[in-house]
């Protein structure tokens, strides 16, 4: 089970928000374990037994339990070994999470193999200022996921932070970039803040990313503010941290339990506000963080970023077809660009879920990572038309498993003249697979040119497109990366 899987069913199971902090802090635990007759024990007694007690007490009212690793090194080799007794402690449903604020590049490798398979946590904090690469070794680990601190409540960092200008802070500039890093189900985000209009700027950059805030209870009555701002449409993608103050009261379950009614009562006030009918997850995962003069149009930012990369060229280029055109749209590169790449796949899954099939069917070469993706996502066998047969071993037509008159939908990339499409239909067909409808990312013709649609749709197939020119052509123009020259070349 992935890490955010595992988090959303925590969360659905106990009707929860808060995550536990088990960051055992001398001065904190003194008070407590004098209460409980054990203050001539050692600290590490006295940490071992608070650990145990506001685990039981605080596991059915929390989705999380989140440890500093800071506390834990500092005990020596013995902490480590505490460390361990942690994960043995916490249940196994409850994802744990580490709070290391990582930002060693040559140490991440080794970190992340200790963290994720040696004691078996399930996230880790990240300091971000090394950029992509410090994430990638831990992100290398399907099912965990990593936290990106994108914001310090600490009041000396704001100098920082708001470089250089309050209208575009610098932390606000890390979470546009950390989202680039890893898909919303790998890639959290950690926010320290109790002011919502600080919040409400992080959802409205980050509006498909879980965050998890830290610091907010100096000002309780901010609460409904706090999940105002930063609950996702489905009223969760927010964790909350238990105040460490209560962490070492008798009465931790009952307190525990009472906060969390409180938030519930705050999430549902918020769902009866909201619309009847708001943007499914997928608008919401396709809005855009910035501001764009391309509101109108869901996929605008898609199509903005997809630009901003290098997948739309110009000069002079050969399509496969032979033909010459004075441009070139080249969507290899979303392949690296896991953020990039999971929206795409939405777009896709967004008509492929309208239609009725068996099993997705890849045109090679461009489409087979798509496919893949596809695949995945909707849990859908892949299939796909060898583009040539070899002489030697099984010479088989089709790969993948199939049964004769199983229903297919062919995935492309982009529509030029159909012919590489029917080419894999007719494979497909002889090897007794049934094909009625076709998707792909751009219908290169679009409304203005329906020679491919016609080609396809007079042979019996049905074409269904993320995209097509005019489309892609308006939001470049409208947002400025487009001159009119240009256009008139795409038009």
């Amino acid at each position: 089970m992935g890490f955010f899987v595992q988090l959303t069913e925590a969360i659905a199971e106990r009707q929860s928000l808060l995550v536990t902090g088990l960051d055992p802090n001398p001065e904190m635990l003194q008070s407590w374990a004098l209460r409980h007759g054990m203050g001539n024990r050692s600290f590490l007694s006295q940490a071992r037994h608070w650990i145990k007690a506001v685990v039981e007490a605080t596991s059915s009212h929390v989705c999380a339990i989140k440890a500093s690793l800071g506390f834990y090194q500092a005990l020596g080799p013995l902490g480590l070994e505490l460390l361990l007794e942690v994960r043995d402690l916490v249940p196994r449903d409850l994802p744990l999470i580490i709070d290391a604020k990582h930002g060693d590049l040559n140490s991440s490798t080794a970190l992340a193999h200790y963290l994720f398979k040696d004691l078996g946590v399930d996230a880790v904090t990240l300091s971000p200022l090394a950029g992509q690469d410090i994430a990638a070794p831990f992100l290398l680990y399907a099912d965990k996921a990593v936290v990106i601190t994108c914001r310090s409540s600490n009041p000396a960092a704001k100098r920082i932070q708001y470089h250089p200008s309050e209208s575009d802070p610098l932390f606000l500039q890390i979470v546009r970039e950390s989202q680039l890093w890893g898909t919303p189900d790998q890639l959290l985000l950690e926010v320290g803040t109790s002011d919502p209009k600080v919040l409400a700027q992080v959802r409205q950059a980050a509006p498909e990313r879980v965050l998890m805030l830290r610091s907010i209870w100096s000002e309780e009555e901010r609460l409904d503010g706090l999940l105002e701002a930063g609950l996702n449409q489905a009223a969760d993608g927010l964790l909350l941290p238990l105040p460490q103050n209560l962490l070492v009261e008798d009465d931790l379950s009952e307190q525990a339990e009472a906060l969390k009614g409180l938030i519930n009562r705050g999430r549902q006030r918020w769902l009866e506000q909201q619309p009847a009918h708001g943007n499914s997850s997928c608008d919401v995962w396709l809005a855009s963080p910035k501001t764009e003069p391309n509101d109108q149009d869901p996929l605008a930012e898609l199509i903005l970023d997809l630009f901003d990369i290098g997948c739309l060229l110009f000069g002079d280029y050969v399509q496969a077809s032979g033909a010459v055109f004075n441009y070139y749209i080249d969507l290899r590169q979303i392949i690296s660009d896991p953020n990039l790449f999971h929206r795409v796949l939405h777009g896709y899954s967004g008509l492929l879920e309208q239609l009725e099939f068996d099993r997705i069917a890849g045109i090679p070469y461009g489409s087979l990572p798509t496919a893949t993706g596809l695949s995945l996502a909707l849990h859908k066998p892949l299939i796909y038309p060898r583009k040539e047969v070899k002489a030697h071993g099984a010479r088989r037509l089709i790969e993948g498993d199939f049964n004769e008159g199983d229903r297919v939908v062919v995935v492309d990339d982009i529509l030029i003249t159909g012919g590489s499409v029917l080419e894999g239909i007719a494979k497909l067909e002889s090897s007794g697979l049934v094909v009625y409808d076709v998707v792909v990312f751009i219908d290169h013709g679009g409304r203005k040119d329906r020679q491919a649609r016609e080609r396809l749709e007079s042979q019996g197939y049905r074409l269904h497109a993320v995209l097509d020119i005019e489309r892609i052509t308006q939001v470049l123009l409208q947002a400025g990366r487009l001159t009119a020259e240009q256009a008139a070349v795409l038009g």
